[in-house]
């Protein structure tokens, strides 16, 4: 059995009404690229990876998100300075949202690691921050061909019926 912990990869607006507020939607998208996201293509890569290798593997727990340019150094001074540590990985990154007029986010509290999958699974995931900056740069969306084919589908409205939740 294959387990597969994804983040999150939808195109809807963030469900969090305060994050909606301080940022735009591709904004953070592209920040949440940095720790917690990952590409409608990259996901869709790494369950067909799965199903194809279930039987091989036998048992397995992965986490599939976007591939973290940081290392277990940079976790404290995420939690109070993301902007400093990510000068150092990607010194233009600042100019090249000040383009869209984005913003990084302040602080990280968290950073989804996909390296077992990468070791075990043999995924190659084509999305990441740098991707992000490099589509910008270029005037593309930041946003997979597969993404958007998909689309969004928006938030659905929660019914009731015979006592679930649905």
């Amino acid at each position: 059995m294959i387990i597969l912990r994804t983040s999150r990869f939808f195109p809807e607006e963030d469900d969090v009404k305060q994050m909606q507020d301080a940022y735009a939607g591709d904004n953070l998208k592209a920040n949440e690229m940095l720790f917690r996201r990952v590409e409608l293509e990259d996901a869709v890569s790494a369950h067909l990876l799965a199903a194809e290798r279930a039987a091989e593997i036998g048992f397995g727990r992965y986490i599939i998100s976007a591939t973290s340019p940081f290392s277990k150094e940079d976790l404290a001074e995420l939690r109070t300075n993301t902007p400093g540590v990510l000068k150092k990985y990607f010194p233009d990154y600042e100019e090249i949202f000040e383009r869209r007029n984005w913003k990084m986010l302040p602080q990280i509290d968290r950073v989804y690691v996909n390296q077992k999958a990468r070791e075990e699974l043999g995924w190659q995931p084509k999305y990441d921050f740098r991707y992000v900056l490099d589509c910008i740069k270029r005037g593309k969306s930041i946003k997979s061909k597969l993404a958007g084919a998909v689309g969004a589908k928006g938030y659905h409205p929660l019914r009731f019926a015979k006592g679930f939740l649905w």
